[in-house]
C-alpha cells in the first residue's frame, strides 16, 4: 500500500505481509493513518481535513492479491475492473475541497464499490468497533451472523411474512380511517353515474344534433335556395318562357350533335355536353327532393335544443379537454369501476382483516423458529468466546446472552403473550459478562473494565474469524487498558488467527508485536512527517531496538533489550511446537 499526502504522512509504502504483521511507532508518528488509509482504499468516509496540509489532495493505492474464483474478484470484474496477474489495484484521492475518486483495476468506480469489496475482504477492528458492539442491537447482529444458516433462512421468511403484514395493516388502517371520505365519493359518483344513465348519452350524438338544429333554424332559407337552384336548371313551371340550364344545354348538344361526324374533336366535346346534361339531370331532381322533404318543423327543433341542453350540462359536469361526449361515456365507465371498488370495500375490510389474523400467526411461528435458533447459536457462541478468554489470561470469565422479549398489546401472541416485534423478530439480545465466579453477569458495558472489554471484543472477532471468514483482519489498539500476563495472551491469540487469515495489529505493547511475523514502524522525521524511508520493516537487531524502546523507552537500555530479546524468545517457542 502507497500512501500519499494523507495525516503526517509525505509519501511512504506499507509492505503487508501474510500471517501476523504488528506496526508500531511512537504516539503521533502516524500508526493511525495506515488504519485510516486501509479504510479509505475499502469505501471509508473521505474527511478533506486527512488531507497533508499544504497539499492539493492525498493518494492511498493498494494492491490486494485475491483468488479468482472470491466473490470481490468477480464484483469488481462485473464492475469494468481487469485483474494484474491475480491482483486487484485499487487506488482513492481525496482532494483538500472534499472531493473524493475511487479506482479499481484502472477503472473509475462509485465509493459503493470499494465498500461492497470491503465487507469482503477485511474485517476492521478497532475501539470504535468495540462502542458500536456494545449497543444491543449490534449484539443481536453479531449472534445472527455467527448462527449462519440456521438463523438466516427462517429470519428470511419471517421478514416477507413482517413486510406482508405491515403491507396488510397499512391497507387495513387506510381504509377504516377513510370511511367517510370514501362514502362521500361513493355518493357523488352515484349522483354522476345517474343523471348520465338518465341521460342516456351516445357517443356522437351531440356532432349529429349540432347539424340538425343548424337545419332546422334555417329551414325557410334553404328550401327556397333549393327551389330557386331548380328552377334555374330545370325551369320553372309558372314562367314557361324563361330561360333555363336545361334548354340552354339541349340547345349546346343539337347544335353539335349537327356536325359531330366531321370531327372527332368536336365530336368528344358533344359527349362532354351529354356527360353534363346527365349530371345537371340528377343535380335538379336531388334539388327537388331535398326541398319537398325540407319542412320548418319547429316541435323538432325545440326537442333538439333541448336534447342539446341536457348533453351540454354532461359536457360541462363530465367531459374532458376535447368537450365530447365520449369522454362522458369514458368517465361513467370509470365512475362505475371505482363505485364497484368503494362498495367492495366493506367486503375488503373483512377479508383484509382475517389476512391480517392468519399472517399474525404466522409470523409468531417464525418468530418462535428464530428465537429458538437464535438460543441454541447463543450457547455455542457463549462456550466459544468464553473459551477464548480463557486463553486471554481471563480463565474464569463467563459470558453468557441475555435473550428476552418486550410485552405489547398491539403484538404478536407468543407463548401465551403478546410481545413487541420488529423486523429482526421478537427477541431483545445482550451479551452479559461474569468476569470472576460469584459475579453476577452484567451487561458487558457495564460489567468489564476496559482492558476486559478489549479481551471480549477480541475473543468475539476470533470466534467470527471461524464462523465467517474474511481475508484480512485489522485490529487498531485493541489491546489498550491491557497489560502484563494478559497482553502476552492476546499476541499468542493473534499469532493464531493468523495462522488461517492475514493479521495487521496497531499496536503500543511489546508483548502483543512480538509475536509478529512481520514488523513495521512508523517514524517521523526531524520536521514532523513522514516520508518514504518513514516506515520500515524490522529486521531481527531493529525489532529487539524497537520492543526495548516499547518496553523501558529507552532503544539502547541493556535492561530492556534483554527483556525484549526474552519476549521474542517467549513469543517465537510456542509457534514452533
Amino acid at each position: 500500500m502507497r500512501i500519499r499526502d494523507l495525516g503526517v504522512i509525505d509519501d511512504a509504502v506499507v509492505e503487508l505481509a501474510p500471517g501476523f504483521t504488528a506496526v508500531t511507532g511512537e504516539t503521533g508518528a502516524g500508526k493511525t493513518m495506515v488504519v485510516t488509509s486501509l479504510g479509505l482504499l475499502l469505501g471509508g468516509r473521505a474527511d478533506p481535513g486527512l488531507v497533508r496540509h499544504g497539499a492539493g489532495r492525498a493518494v492511498v493505492e493498494g494492491r490486494l492479491e485475491l483468488p479468482a474464483d472470491s466473490p470481490a474478484a468477480a464484483r469488481a470484474v462485473e464492475a469494468g475492473a481487469e485483474l494484474d496477474d491475480g491482483a486487484l489495484l485499487i487506488s482513492r484521492t481525496v482532494s483538500a475541497e472534499g472531493r473524493s475518486r475511487a479506482y479499481v483495476g484502472g477503472r473509475a468506480v462509485p465509493v459503493g464499490l470499494l465498500t461492497e469489496l470491503g465487507e469482503d475482504l477485511i474485517a476492521v477492528h478497532g475501539q470504535t468497533d468495540q462502542q458500536r458492539l456494545l449497543r444491543p442491537a449490534r449484539q443481536r447482529g453479531a449472534l445472527d451472523r455467527y448462527a449462519g444458516g440456521t438463523v438466516a433462512e427462517p429470519l428470511a421468511r419471517y421478514r416477507e411474512t413482517y413486510r406482508a403484514l405491515r403491507e396488510v395493516a397499512a391497507t387495513l388502517e387506510e381504509l377504516t380511517t377513510r370511511a367517510r371520505e370514501r362514502a362521500q365519493e361513493a355518493d357523488l359518483l352515484r349522483f354522476g353515474l345517474d343523471e348520465i344513465a338518465a341521460a342516456e348519452p351516445v357517443a356522437g350524438e351531440d356532432v349529429e344534433l349540432a347539424a340538425e338544429a343548424e337545419r332546422l333554424g334555417h329551414a325557410d332559407a334553404l328550401s327556397s335556395a333549393a327551389t330557386l337552384a331548380h328552377a334555374a336548371l330545370a325551369g320553372d313551371p309558372a314562367d314557361p318562357e324563361a330561360l333555363d340550364a336545361g334548354t340552354l344545354l339541349a340547345q349546346s348538344r343539337r347544335a353539335l350533335d349537327a356536325v359531330r361526324h366531321h370531327d372527332e374533336r368536336l365530336a368528344a366535346l358533344a359527349d362532354r355536353l351529354n356527360e353534363v346534361g346527365y349530371l345537371l339531370a340528377d343535380v335538379a331532381g336531388d334539388l327537388a327532393g331535398y326541398a319537398d322533404d325540407l319542412d320548418a318543423d319547429p316541435v323538432r327543433l325545440a326537442a333538439v335544443e333541448d336534447r342539446r341542453s341536457v348533453l351540454a350540462q354532461l359536457l360541462r359536469k363530465y367531459g374532458g379537454e376535447d368537450n365530447v361526449l365520449a369522454e362522458v361515456i369514458a368517465w361513467a365507465e370509470a365512475g362505475s369501476a371505482r363505485l364497484a371498488e368503494l362498495d367492495g370495500d366493506d367486503e375488503r375490510i373483512d377479508q383484509l382483516g382475517a389476512q391480517e389474523t392468519e399472517l399474525r400467526a404466522e409470523l409468531a411461528e417464525l418468530a418462535a423458529e428464530v428465537s429458538a435458533a437464535r438460543q441454541a447459536a447463543a450457547g455455542r457462541f457463549a462456550e466459544a468466546v468464553s473459551a477464548e478468554l480463557a486463553e486471554l489470561a481471563m480463565p474464569h470469565a463467563r459470558v453468557t446472552f441475555s435473550i428476552t422479549r418486550v410485552d405489547d398489546l398491539a403484538g404478536i401472541e407468543l407463548d401465551g403473550r403478546t410481545v413487541a416485534y420488529g423486523p429482526h423478530g421478537v427477541d431483545e439480545v445482550e451479551v452479559l459478562l461474569a468476569p470472576h465466579p460469584g459475579a453476577q453477569p452484567r451487561p458487558i458495558a457495564k460489567g468489564a473494565s476496559g482492558g476486559e472489554l478489549s479481551r471480549v471484543m477480541l475473543a468475539v472477532e476470533v470466534v467470527f474469524a471461524g464462523a465467517d471468514p474474511v481475508p484480512t483482519y485489522l485490529f487498531d489498539e485493541v489491546d489498550a487498558g491491557v497489560g502484563g500476563k494478559a497482553a502476552v495472551e492476546i499476541g499468542r491469540r493473534l499469532a493464531k488467527l493468523a495462522e488461517s487469515a492475514q493479521v495487521v495489529v496497531v499496536t503500543h505493547l511489546p508483548q502483543v508485536a512480538a509475536f509478529a511475523d512481520r514488523h513495521l514502524v512508523v517514524e517521523k522525521t526531524h520536521d514532523g512527517t513522514v516520508t518514504r524511508s518513514g516506515v520500515k520493516v524490522l529486521n531481527d537487531e531493529e525489532r529487539v531496538r524497537e520492543l526495548s524502546r516499547m518496553l523501558a523507552g529507552l532503544e539502547d537500555s541493556e535492561l530492556g533489550r534483554a527483556h525484549a530479546e526474552e519476549l521474542l524468545a517467549a513469543a517465537r517457542a510456542p509457534r514452533h511446537h
